[in-house]
């Protein structure tokens, strides 16, 4: 039995990407126990609905909750990979989900609006407002971006990776446009470095929270309120005095022969000897 350690959601960068979707996957799944899971945005493929901003972000839910509920995926598993406008959606559930394994943004959009007019301010009419959900995403970011992207510039990537909570080394491909960063060899050798490291990085966390609890616990006051130190000495025995009668004992069994001492009557006799007794 292959325990998988790494589920890919994928939201791609349009719905007519089926042909490119085969190079990415492949990629991925050179990565050890990775699994990749791909849904169709509403109104295109075999989807129903309307393709509105919405709809998208109610279809990646349905994706999620269906890793969850028939697949048995729990978060510290999933990573999710948005590219161009799939990095809305991606980012949408990313900000919902404390305990995601990580996230990659590829050639990812700032909103909307910003791939459209230079504006430095942020619309209620705006749409895919990833520039005020990145600074919620709680886990490991990787965002890779070509530097001649002629359709989302190169500083769309830049600047959500300013600003990210837990940035990653980020893929600044020289030369790269819009709809081939994985013809590059540099692009699928930073994304396996990116998901090996997601491991390392969470089996260290792990050992690092039990190194942390186990003095706390030590430290910790008992239930009753009182500390440890004044419990133990509460408990410890009191040091034994020998008592007179066992101080006689040892003069008894000592190996020395006690003195002779003399009697009353030779003392008399002696001090009337020495002219001291009258």
């Amino acid at each position: 039995m292959i325990y998988i350690l790494n589920y890919i959601l994928f939201s791609q960068w349009t719905p007519f990407a089926v042909f490119y979707l085969t190079y990415v996957p492949f990629g991925l799944f050179l990565t050890p126990v990775s699994c990749y899971f791909r849904y169709d945005y509403s109104g295109y493929g075999q989807s129903t609905g309307k393709p509105t901003e919405c709809n998208t972000y109610a279809d990646i839910d349905a994706a999620h909750k269906c890793l969850k509920e028939k697949y048995g995926v729990k978060d510290e598993q999933l990573i999710l990979y948005g590219q161009s406008v799939g990095s809305g959606p991606t980012l949408d559930l990313a900000s919902r989900l404390p305990n995601l394994r990580g996230v990659v943004l590829h050639s990812p959009i700032l909103s909307g609006m910003r791939v459209l007019y230079p504006v430095k301010r942020t619309y209620w009419f705006d749409f895919y407002m990833n520039i005020d959900k990145i600074g919620l995403v709680n886990c490991p970011v990787l965002v890779i971006h070509g530097t001649a992207d002629e359709v989302v510039d190169c500083s769309h990537g830049k600047q959500l990776w300013e600003l990210c909570k837990e940035k990653y080394d980020p893929l600044w491909i020289s030369g790269g446009g819009h709809c081939n960063l994985e013809l590059y060899p540099e692009f699928i050798r930073h994304l396996k470095k990116f998901v090996l490291s997601l491991g390392k990085s969470k089996t260290a966390a792990n050992a690092s929270k039990k190194t942390t609890a186990e003095p706390d616990n030590q430290s910790k006051p008992s239930e009753g309120g009182s500390s440890d130190t004044f419990e133990l000495g509460a408990d410890l025995p009191e040091v034994s005095r020998n008592s007179l009668d066992s101080r006689l004992e040892k003069s008894k069994r000592s190996n020395k022969p006690e003195k002779s001492r003399m009697s009353t009557d030779r003392v008399d006799r002696i001090r009337r000897k020495k002219g001291l007794v009258w």
